[in-house]
C-alpha cells in the first residue's frame, strides 16, 4: 500500500505529487508504523548514478536487439516527486527489452535485510480509467548473492500501469520469486538473500512503442522474518514408471547459509492433479520439521508410491501440496508424474507412421496448438507454462543463453526444460532449436567454423560436409537436437548484411555446397536422426531472400535485408528455388521462409509476404517439391503480414506453415490458433497436418525414447579434433586474388611487420552470430587470432606487431596487414545502414604506411568485397580471407605455406559500389575480380597455350562421355585450365575476359566440364 514518506524538496512538486496521490488512491493506508525504520533511498536519478555499462556503478540499458534497447535521460520535471529530476525513458520492443541498475562491483553489496520492501514513484501513462490489472505489465526484478550484478540470482514480480500520473509502487519483497526460466549463473541458493543485494532491473512491456518515467527508489518498512529461511523441493517434475515410487526431497536454506533461527514445519499431502488416489497411487500425508538451528541446505525425503494396474493409458500427475511454518514455500508445487504407458505411439517398434497417427488422434485442440507453438526460453513467464500450454518448441535467439555460458550448463538447462514437458497428458518432448550457423557458435568454447561464405570459397562438399557433422556433434551433444541452418540464400548483392551466411551469388554453388547437410542429418531417409552426433537441419529462407531490391526494406532503418525480391518466373527458378530443390532430396527435415516479399514479373499479384505465400509453400515446396518434414516460421515473421493478429496466424497457417516461432506472445498465439480453427476459418484438416509434420521428425529424432541430454561428447565440444576441421575449413577458405613477385607464402626466416585491425581479433574473425547474435569484436571465446597463428607457425621468426602500423617499419622483409570488418548480423549489417564496402580510415592508413615502406601482403577479413581497387597498385599480395572462424591456425597454415591457397571466390569482387549488384551469367561484367577466381601456391599454371587447352578439352569431352563429369579428375582438368586463363589475365581483368572466366565455373558446378572448359578457352583468347 502506498505510504506517506520523507521529501527533500517542498514546493510545487511536492504538493502536485500529493494531490494526485490523494485523488487516485483516497482511503489508503498513510502512515507507517510507528517501529518501521527509516526508508533508505536508492536512486534519485539526480545525476549520482551515471549511464554506465558493467562493471561500473550504474544504470544501463538492454534488449534482444539494438532496437529493443530503452532510451534513457534524466530530466528536470517541475512535478518530480523527489528532487528535480526523474529518469525518462522511452521504448519500442518486439523481443524483450529494459534497464538495470548494478551496485558498484569494487564494493561490497548492500544489505537491506531491515525492511519490508522496496517502493518507487512511478508516472502513468494511461489517459483513461483502467480497472487493476489490465494496464501494460512491467516486471521488476532483484538482484543478490553472487559476485556482483551480473553474476547474482534474478528474482522477479510485475505490477501493471493502471493510472495516469505519479503513483507510488510498493512491493514487499515477500512478493518476489525466484525467476525459473533464467539465471545468470544457474543458480545460487534459491533464497532471495538480502543481505547481498547487488541492484535491480525493470523489464518493460513488449509490442507498442511506450513511455514511462520513475522517481525516488527506496526501501521501506520492518522486515519480514519469514524471508530469512525458505523451503526448496529438488525438482518441479517428478516422473516415476506406473509401480515405481518417487522419492521428492525437501530442503531448507537460509539467507547467508547459516542455520535456521526458528522451527520450519511443512506438512504435505497428495492432493488433487489426475491420477486417482488409491488407483493410481497411495495417498500420502504428514509433516516434517526442520527445528531452530538445523544447517541450511538439510533435505528430508517424501516418498510417493504409485500402483500399477496394468491398464494402458497417458500420464497422471500427482501434486503434493506443500504447507510451510516459519519460512517462505517454495514458488511451484512439486508434481509426481505416472508415465504414460501401454500406448502405441509409445512402441519404438511400430512404424513412426503409426505412431504418430495414433499419438495425434488422442490430442485435443489445444495440445495440437501448442505443439504447433514455439517461445523464446527467456519469454517464459514460468517454466511451469511448457506444460500448461503443452509447447512443442523452445529455442535460444542469438545470444539468449545459460550462464555460465558453457556446455555443461546448456545441456542442464535442456534437460530442465524437457522435464517440464513430462508433466503434459501424453508426455510429448519438446524439440529445443538453435542458430548454429557456424558451428555451436553460441557457446563459448564451442568450435567456431568459417560462416557460409568461406565454406563456399573452398569449393570443396568433402569440407563442407565435415564441417556439418562437426556442429551437429557439438550441438546435439548440449541436448538440442534442432539446428536452424543451413541458409541456402543466394547471394545476389553483397550490400545486404546477411550476405556471408550464403555459400555464393551462384545457385549452382550453394547446391554444391548443401553436402552440410549429409554431414548435420547424415541419411536423407532421416535414419540418421536419432544418432547423438546428428540434428535436424532447417533449409533457409525459403524463397529469394538473397535477392532483396536494395532501398526495398521497410524493416527500421535496413536497407535491403527483409526487402522485396522481384524476379521472373525463370530466375526464381533457377536461382532462388534450386537450392530448396535440392535440400528436399537431401532430407532436409525443416524449412523455415525469409522475412522478405516476393514480387514475381507479370503475375500482376505484386509483392507477397513469403510467410503468407501459399502458392510457394504449399504449392511449390510441398506439393510440387515433395517436403515432407514441418516449415517453421522466422522470430516474429508472422507479425509483418498485413492485417490484425488472428489474420496472421490464420494467413501463415493456411498458407503452410506449421510451427511458429512465436517468440514471446505464446499465449496469444496458441489462443488465437484455437479460435481460428473453431471458427473454421483453419481447417482441422490443416492442423492435422501441421502436427503430423512436427510429430514425425520428433519420433525420428528419437526423443520420444531419449528426450534429455545425451552428454557423452560434451568433450568433443571445442576438442582439438574439431578444431582441426576448422582449421582445415579456413585454410581452404582463403582466397588469393593478387601475388606478385611470389610475395606469399611467407618464409620463416623473413622479418615480418603485421599490423591491421584484424590480425590480432578473434571476434572480427568470427564475424555476426558468434557468441551473441550481432557478435562483437575482442576474445569473446577460445580460439587462436590469425596474428597467434603466425607465431605458432613459425615460432623462430623475427615478427613485429603494431595495430596501426605507429611502429617503426626499417629493417623488415614483408608487411602482412589485416583489415576488414567488425561483426554484424542481418539488417544491421545492410549498406547505407551504417555500413559500407569501404575500409576504415584507419585500415587504409595502415595499408599505406606498410605497403609503402616494404613489400606486402594485405588479408581483408570481411563477410563480403571490400572496395580495394584503389590500392591494388601499391599491394603485392591480396587475399580474400571472409571470416575464418576462431582458428586463425588456418590462415597462417596458407601464410606459410603449410597448406597451398586453392581457395576461389564465391562473389564477384566489384570495382565499385555503384556496380552492385553484379553477379555470374550479368550482360554487363565488368568486376575488379570474377567470381572463380583464385590463385594458388600449389603449382605452376601449365604451359603450352591453346595447344594444351584442346588437349583438356578433349580429356573433359572423355570424362563425360564415360558419365565422370563430376569426377575429381574433371574438376582437376578445369583447374588446369583455370590457371592458365588467371596466369595470362594476370591483374589485367577486363569485361571481355572476365565474362566468360567467371561463366566457366558455373557450368564445371553444373557438370557441364566441356563447357567450362570451351569457357576458360574463349577468356584466354580475349585476355
Amino acid at each position: 500500500m502506498p505510504r506517506t514518506r520523507l521529501r527533500t524538496r517542498t514546493g510545487t512538486a511536492v504538493l502536485a505529487a500529493t494531490a494526485v496521490l490523494t485523488g487516485l488512491l483516497a482511503g489508503a493506508a498513510s502512515g507507517a508504523a510507528a517501529d518501521d525504520p527509516a526508508p533508505v533511498l536508492v536512486d534519485r536519478f539526480e545525476g549520482e548514478i551515471p549511464f554506465a555499462n558493467p562493471p561500473a556503478d550504474g544504470i544501463f540499458t538492454w534488449g534482444s536487439d539494438a532496437d529493443d534497447q530503452p532510451k534513457l535521460e534524466l530530466k528536470e520535471r517541475a512535478d518530480a516527486p523527489e528532487g528535480s529530476k526523474v529518469l525518462e525513458g522511452a521504448y519500442d520492443i518486439s523481443g524483450w527489452g529494459g534497464l538495470t541498475h548494478d551496485f558498484a562491483f569494487d564494493k561490497p553489496a548492500h544489505d537491506w535485510t531491515a525492511h519490508k520492501g522496496i517502493r518507487f514513484w512511478w508516472y502513468g501513462q494511461n489517459t483513461a480509467p483502467l480497472p487493476p490489472g489490465s494496464g501494460k505489465r512491467v516486471n521488476f526484478e532483484l538482484k543478490d548473492g553472487g559476485a556482483n550484478g551480473e553474476a547474482s540470482e534474478l528474482w522477479t514480480t510485475s505490477f501493471t500501469d493502471d493510472w495516469e500520473g505519479w503513483h507510488l509502487v510498493e512491493i514487499p519483497f515477500a512478493d518476489f520469486q525466484y525467476r525459473a526460466d533464467y539465471q545468470p549463473v544457474g543458480g545460487i541458493d534459491q533464497v532471495l538473500g538480502l543481505n547481498e543485494m547487488w541492484g535491480y532491473a525493470l523489464t518493460l512491456p513488449p509490442g507498442a512503442p511506450g513511455k514511462f518515467a520513475m522517481d525516488g527508489v527506496e526501501l521501506y518498512g520492518k522486515a519480514d522474518p519469514a524471508l530469512k529461511a525458505k523451503v526448496l523441493s529438488d525438482a518441479a517434475v517428478y516422473p516415476v514408471d506406473e509401480g515405481g515410487t518417487a522419492q521428492v526431497k525437501i530442503s531448507v536454506a537460509t539467507t547467508g547459509s547459516g542455520p535456521v533461527d526458528e522451527p520450519v514445519t511443512v506438512a504435505y499431502t497428495t492432493e488433487g492433479g489426475t491420477a486417482e488416489p488409491g488407483r493410481d497411487y497411495e495417498p500420502v500425508s504428514g509433516t516434517v520439521t526442520f527445528p531452530a538451528g538445523t544447517a541450511s541446505g538439510t533435505s528430508k525425503i517424501v516418498a510417493v508410491a504409485t500402483t500399477k494396474d496394468r491398464t494402458a493409458e497417458s500420464a497422471e500427475t500427482i501434486p503434493l501440496r506443500l504447507t510451510v511454518t516459519g519460512a517462505k514455500p517454495p514458488a511451484e508445487t512439486p508434481q509426481v508424474v505416472v508415465d504414460a504407458h501401454g500406448l502405441p505411439y509409445l512402441d519404438a517398434r511400430l512404424p513412426v507412421k503409426k505412431r504418430v497417427a495414433d499419438l495425434l488422434s488422442r490430442m485435443s485442440l489445444a495440445e495440437k496448438a501448442g505443439q504447433m507453438t514455439q517461445a523464446e526460453r527467456n519469454a517464459l513467464k514460468s517454466q511451469g507454462d511448457i506444460a500448461s500450454y503443452a509447447l512443442g518448441s523452445l529455442l535460444s535467439g542469438g545470444g539468449s543463453v545459460p550462464t555460465p555460458n558453457a556446455p555443461e550448463a546448456w545441456a542442464k538447462m535442456v534437460d530442465a526444460y524437457q522435464l517440464r514437458a513430462q508433466a503434459t497428458r501424453f508426455q510429448i518432448p519438446l524439440i529445443y532449436g538453435v542458430d548454429a550457423v557456424h558451428g555451436h557458435n553460441n557457446v563459448i568454447g564451442s568450435t567456431i567454423m568459417p560462416h557460409n561464405i568461406g565454406i563456399g570459397a573452398t569449393r570443396d562438399p568433402a569440407v563442407a560436409q565435415k564441417t556439418g557433422a562437426v556442429t551437429a556433434k557439438e550441438v546435439r551433444a548440449t541436448g538440442i537436437p534442432w539446428d536452424f541452418a543451413p541458409c541456402l540464400c543466394v547471394t545476389r548483392d553483397e550490400r545486404w548484411g546477411r550476405s556471408y551466411e550464403a555459400f555464393g551469388e551462384d545457385p549452382a554453388l550453394v547446391t554444391a555446397m548443401e553436402a552440410v547437410i549429409r554431414g548435420m542429418q547424415g541419411s536423407p531417409s532421416g535414419k540418421d536422426l536419432d544418432r547423438n552426433d546428428k540434428v535436424l537441419t532447417s533449409a533457409k529462407h525459403f524463397v529469394g531472400d538473397g535477392g532483396t531490391e536494395f532501398g526495398s526494406s521497410s524493416a527500421g532503418s535496413y536497407t535491403i535485408d527483409q526487402g522485396i525480391t522481384k524476379v521472373t518466373r525463370q530466375e526464381l527458378e533457377a536461382v532462388h528455388l534450386a537450392p530448396f530443390a535440392e535440400a528436399v532430396k537431401r532430407g532436409a527435415g525443416t524449412v523455415m521462409p525469409s522475412y522478405s516479399s516476393l514480387d514475381i514479373l507479370g503475375d500482376a499479384e505484386g509483392p507477397v509476404k513469403m510467410h503468407a505465400n501459399a502458392a510457394m509453400i504449399n504449392g511449390v515446396l510441398k506439393d510440387r517439391m515433395g517436403f515432407k518434414g514441418f516449415v517453421i516460421s522466422d522470430w516474429q515473421a508472422i507479425d509483418q503480414i498485413p492485417g490484425d493478429y488472428p489474420s496472421d496466424v490464420r494467413t501463415s497457417i493456411n498458407a503452410g506453415l506449421d510451427m511458429i516461432m512465436v517468440p514471446t506472445a505464446y499465449p496469444d498465439f496458441h489462443r488465437t490458433l484455437q479460435d481460428e480453427v473453431k471458427a473454421s476459418r483453419i481447417s482441422e484438416a490443416r492442423i492435422d497436418d501441421a502436427v503430423s509434420r512436427i510429430l514425425t521428425q520428433k519420433f525420428a529424432l528419437g526423443l520420444f525414447e531419449k528426450p534429455y541430454a545425451d552428454t557423452s561428447n560434451l568433450s568433443k565440444i571445442g576438442s582439438a579434433e574439431h578444431r582441426a576441421v576448422a582449421r582445415e575449413a579456413a585454410a581452404k577458405s582463403q582466397v588469393l586474388l593478387k601475388n606478385d613477385s611470389a610475395v606469399l607464402p611467407l618464409k620463416p626466416s623473413q622479418k615480418v611487420y603485421v599490423a591491421g585491425s584484424n590480425a590480432d581479433d578473434l571476434g572480427n574473425q568470427a564475424g555476426g552470430w558468434t557468441i551473441s547474435w550481432q557478435g562483437s569484436s575482442g576474445k569473446i571465446t577460445t580460439g587462436t587470432t590469425v596474428l597467434e597463428g603466425m607465431k605458432k607457425a613459425a615460432p623462430d621468426a623475427a615478427l613485429t606487431y603494431s595495430k596501426d602500423a605507429s611502429a617503426p617499419t626499417d629493417g623488415h622483409d614483408v608487411g602482412v596487414v589485416v583489415v576488414g570488418e567488425t561483426p554484424y548480423a542481418e539488417g544491421f549489417g545492410d549498406v547505407g545502414n551504417g555500413h559500407d564496402l569501404e575500409l576504415t580510415a584507419a585500415d587504409k592508413a595502415a595499408v599505406d604506411k606498410v605497403c609503402a615502406a616494404m613489400k606486402c601482403a594485405v588479408l581483408i577479413v570481411s563477410g563480403r568485397p571490400q572496395l580495394i581497387g584503389d590500392r591494388l597498385g601499391d599491394i603485392d599480395a591480396l587475399v580474400a580471407s571472409w571470416l575464418p572462424g576462431t582458428e586463425g591456425d588456418g590462415v597462417a597454415d596458407v601464410l606459410y605455406g603449410k597448406r597451398a591457397f586453392t581457395g576461389q571466390l564465391p562473389v564477384t569482387w566489384p570495382r565499385s559500389e555503384a556496380q552492385l549488384p553484379v553477379n555470374v551469367g550479368d550482360k554487363a561484367y565488368d568486376p575488379q575480380y570474377p567470381y572463380g577466381w583464385g590463385l594458388t601456391t600449389l603449382s605452376r599454371p601449365p604451359s603450352g597455350g591453346e595447344h594444351t587447352l584442346r588437349a583438356i578439352a578433349l580429356a573433359a569431352k572423355l570424362l563425360e562421355a564415360t558419365g565422370r563429369a563430376d569426377s575429381p579428375e574433371a574438376r582437376a582438368l578445369v583447374s588446369q585450365a583455370r590457371l592458365m586463363v588467371q596466369a595470362k589475365i594476370g591483374q589485367h581483368v577486363t569485361a571481355a575476359s572476365a565474362k566468360p572466366f567467371a561463366q566457366a565455373d558455373h557450368l564445371l558446378l553444373g557438370g557441364d566440364v566441356t563447357g567450362a572448359v570451351a569457357s576458360l578457352t574463349v577468356a584466354y583468347r580475349l585476355a
